[in-house]
């Protein structure tokens, strides 16, 4: 059983790099190989986890190499550490066991030469039955649909420029420009429609964190390609048709930790940044099912990292969406560290006592991911990994144990904070089995 997973484990990573043509590892004189005695990565509170390490420089096995290790929780410090050393490139490592669910991760360093390279894997305890430190505001609901209706007293109002450089034979691009309020605030999108006249299922794809461009719009153009309208958004209102070097600038200007806006405005719930975000969101929604060529049936929303919360928080927002999918959400439980465990991403309570007050938690509660999982009733599909470090597998299990809908999750342990093509693709395949 060992031996088979190893050899998956192997093929499934150098089926993710051979897009680029590379062996894997990718331009590395080493490869570490990790190996826990159960093959899910999966074990139950209580009982004990082992892992075997192997290390290799040029693909030859590493004898009588040092190996230290750190042991700690997701994302928490460490609590134990040693060193083992490998016999023909191997060691067997003890990582304990938990009496609480969560994650236990193995921090590795090996040094060869003037060299030193670091590798780590987490495993979980009954990570089913993690559940959120964050807890649900009684006026939750009343806040939300209170100021979508504010919102919604806004007319519909966009432009749209054909964009020739995106669209093919296949497939036509436009640049929406959509406006959110009085205040001429607006986010921008590429729209992408099949070429062929008809009806279809529209889908809304939020972004990833940060102050950026819309990265390689053409990178899920098999969407358009193979029947739905798809509206890639960004939420800071910043043409992605400006240069690399002006996004540079702003995002320099405007993500440090004092400013950036995931703490904007973090002392109260109506002047909090993402409020706008996440009724951008449900603008963006406005916008597609007012096309034409919607199909009047099927609206879906998709993302990773950032853009899974904005998925999971729009489909908790707006009934209008029929199905969701979501990859490693960022924005989950994001006070768990005040329960001694891994918090979601932006990470505002690691380490830190300014962000911790009375205020900023209130806040907090309406905007985390999971108050919003809890409103959800159409199909989710989830996927993550348990190596991810910037949206702990902690955080998402919590996420996909408090939903109490249709579900199906697709768990990678070997994954970091990505996805492979394979993966994304899959999204699609799995959208088209429950369109209406």
């Amino acid at each position: 059983m060992k031996n088979r997973f190893l050899s998956m484990l192997i093929g499934a990573v150098l089926f993710v790099l051979s897009a680029a043509a590379e062996n894997y590892p990718y331009r590395s004189d080493v490869l570490w190989v990790t190996v826990p005695d159960h093959a899910d990565w999966l074990y139950k509170t209580g009982e004990k986890a082992n892992i075997e390490v192997q290390f290799y420089k040029y693909g030859i096995p590493q004898d009588g190499v040092e190996v230290s290790y750190e042991l700690g929780g997701d994302m928490m410090p460490s609590d134990a550490k040693g060193t083992v050393r490998l016999k023909n490139g191997k060691a067997v490592i003890s990582m304990g066991t938990m009496k609480d669910p969560g994650f236990r991760d193995c921090r590795l360093t090996a040094k060869v030469g003037d060299k030193t390279y670091s590798h780590h894997i987490k495993v979980g305890f009954s990570p089913e039955k993690l559940q959120p430190y964050t807890q649900l505001p009684s006026d939750f609901n009343e806040f939300w649909n209170k100021t979508k209706v504010e919102a919604a007293q806004f007319p519909l109002t966009y432009t749209k420029e054909y964009v020739e450089k995106y669209s093919t034979d296949k497939i036509d691009c436009y640049l929406i420009r959509l406006q959110l309020n009085k205040q001429n605030q607006c986010i921008y999108g590429y729209l992408f429609y099949p070429k062929a006249e008809g009806k279809y299922p529209v889908v809304l794809c939020p972004p990833g964190a940060g102050i950026k461009t819309i990265k390689g719009p053409m990178r899920h153009k098999y969407y358009a390609e193979e029947g739905c309208i798809r509206f890639e958004i960004e939420i800071h209102g910043l043409n992605p048709e400006l240069d690399e070097d002006t996004f540079g600038e702003i995002s320099r200007a405007f993500s440090s930790r004092e400013n950036g806006y995931l703490v904007n405005g973090l002392d109260s719930r109506e002047n909090y940044y993402m409020k706008r975000v996440y009724l951008a969101c449900v603008r963006s929604i406005d916008l597609l099912t007012s096309l034409p060529e919607w199909d009047g049936k099927n609206v879906i929303v998709q993302g990773g990292s950032q853009g899974g919360a904005l998925a999971l928080i729009t489909a908790g927002l707006d009934k209008r969406v029929t199905a969701c999918v979501a990859n490693h959400p960022a924005l989950s439980d994001m006070a768990g560290y005040k329960a001694g465990r891994a918090g979601g991403y932006p990470h505002l309570f690691k380490n830190t006592v300014d962000m911790d007050t009375p205020a900023k938690i209130k806040t907090l509660a309406y905007y985390d991911v999971v108050n919003f999982a809890r409103q959800i009733t159409v199909p989710v599909y989830m996927t993550w990994g348990f190596n991810d470090n910037t949206c702990p597998p902690t955080t998402s299990y919590i996420v996909y144990n408090v939903l109490n809908c249709p579900k199906e999750a697709l768990i990678t342990p070997v994954n970091e904070h990505w996805t492979s093509d394979d993966t994304e693709y899959g999204h699609l395949l799995w959208i088209k089995k429950h369109l209406k």
